[in-house]
């Protein structure tokens, strides 16, 4: 794909994530788009394709659970027990299918980024890594301050994730919430970084976003 056509396709799935999304989900999508993109430009990252995901990471967020089954199930992976109790966990699978299917993207790492959002998965690329964190700390999540955010980007990027998921990994827990198998093993994958910035505000943010690996 040349840049003219990246550019038209970037126009054509910002048009769609914005009539099928919700308001605050939109508003949402471009905040992790514009944090994806500083992130990509401080770790060396194409910054285009990190607003890219950015803007499509949840862009069947508002599906409803038969049709998310459905997509998710066609990118070939089996569909966990917690994914099949929650479709809405599946968001991010489905949104990677609908981009290579209805839209022409084949570039592996922006479907990887945009398939292993929620979750995470060990040994993703760069850009995966940014959009999973991108997307917990966006300026508009409940626990983001300017200090935590400047604070986090002292960090190398697998400090930065480390933390980030460390951060969610502990929200989930005592919410007692199930932490799911490729969280923990995305985990493991960096627990040789320690982490440097815990934000004790995450622990009593409000709203749903994190609700269920959000």
């Amino acid at each position: 794909m040349d840049i003219d056509e990246f550019q038209q396709t970037v126009a054509r799935v910002k048009h769609h994530a914005q009539s099928v999304l919700t308001k605050s989900r939109w508003e949402h999508s471009v905040r992790v788009a514009e944090t994806a993109a500083l992130l990509c430009k401080k770790y060396g990252v194409d910054e285009a394709c990190g607003y890219f995901a950015g803007i499509a990471h949840d862009m069947c967020k508002d599906m409803g659970d038969d049709e998310l089954l459905t997509l998710a199930s066609r990118d070939g992976n089996e569909i966990s027990a917690l994914e099949r109790a929650r479709p809405s966990l599946l968001h991010g699978r489905a949104a990677a299918v609908q981009l290579a299917n209805d839209f022409g993207v084949h570039d592996e790492d922006i479907l990887e980024a945009v398939r292993c959002h929620t979750f995470g998965k060990a040994g993703m690329c760069a850009l995966a890594k940014i959009i999973y964190a991108a997307d917990k700390i966006e300026p508009g999540r409940a626990h983001m301050t300017v200090a935590y955010f400047n604070k986090l980007l002292t960090l190398e990027l697998d400090e930065l994730v480390k933390t980030v998921l460390d951060d969610n990994v502990a929200y989930l827990a005592k919410k007692g919430c199930e932490v799911a198998a490729d969280t923990q093993a995305f985990l493991a994958s960096l627990e040789r970084y320690s982490t440097h910035c815990s934000n004790d505000a995450f622990y009593s943010m409000q709203g749903n976003f994190y609700r269920g690996n959000a």
